[in-house]
């Protein structure tokens, strides 16, 4: 069973700043790639953001500039710092992680959810 966490949603003015966490736990060898997306009700769940084991990025037109994701392998967690947030930055943001599993009888790349955590910015 492998559980990933999201932490650091909260409600804040426009032009301010969030720091989301998203904290993997379980039976994990190890972490590939790790994602956030985000999604507005009515909508598709959109990538938002992208890092790869060595630390190569990818991010979505909308936020280049503004948010920077990073990860600390040792931890098995990965952050997104959100900065000059926007009211169209609203949404509920899911942290997606390729791993590994550390269980003898699961092979293969194996992927997991987070269960969401609400981002509010007020104009």
């Amino acid at each position: 069973q492998v559980q990933l966490v999201e932490s650091g949603g909260d409600l804040v003015e426009d032009g301010g700043s969030l720091r989301l966490s998203c904290a993997a736990s379980g039976s994990i060898l190890t972490i590939r790639d790790m994602r956030w997306y985000r999604q507005v009700p009515g909508k598709q769940r959109e990538l938002v953001a992208e890092i790869t084991t060595d630390g190569r990025t990818n991010y979505a037109d909308s936020v280049k500039g503004r948010f920077t994701i990073s990860r600390d392998n040792a931890k098995k967690t990965g952050y997104l710092q959100m900065n000059m947030l926007k009211p169209e930055d609203t949404a509920v943001y899911y942290c997606n992680a390729d791993y590994t599993s550390s269980l003898p009888n699961i092979v293969g790349l194996l992927s997991s959810w987070g269960q969401g955590t609400q981002v509010t910015v007020s104009s």
